[in-house]
């Protein structure tokens, strides 16, 4: 069973989001709690409050383990940008992006779904794999 947690609207930029992302992707719950705890970016911090929920929606909410759980997927997907403007020289202006960006945890029961969910995904990549093509035939005529 898949439990999901997310922050919308967070104040940073998924860039700098993502590079905590990836540190904590399939990672089992409490390795990926020192893990951000000992991080020091503000992504971090917000990341840990995401987990922190998807962990309490887990308990709570569907009555699961959470010792056992992995980080399935942790992703950062932009937000909308506030533009603002600064004074510049001769009566110019220039632009000021506030980046803001959403933030989803997907936690996943055990290891053993995990591991079943990449050989199934391993296995429809070899299927959709292109296919060898014939050598290509002489079309010259002497």
């Amino acid at each position: 069973m898949e439990v999901r947690s997310v922050h919308r609207y967070a104040r940073i930029s998924s860039q700098k989001a993502r590079q905590v992302t990836r540190a904590i992707t399939g990672m089992p719950v409490s390795q990926a709690l020192n893990v951000l705890d000992f991080t020091p970016k503000k992504a971090a911090q917000l990341i840990g409050k995401v987990l922190r929920t998807a962990i309490a929606n887990a308990e709570n909410n569907h009555e699961l383990d959470t010792e056992d759980m992995v980080v399935q997927s942790a992703v950062a997907t932009p937000g909308p940008t506030l533009k603002r403007i600064t004074p510049r020289a001769r009566g110019s202006a220039g632009a000021i992006k506030k980046r803001l960006c959403h933030i989803t945890v997907i936690l996943a029961a055990g290891k053993e779904e995990a591991d079943e969910g990449s050989s199934k995904s391993k296995a429809a990549v070899k299927k959709a794999a292109p296919r060898k093509r014939p050598a290509a035939k002489n079309t010259e005529q002497a």
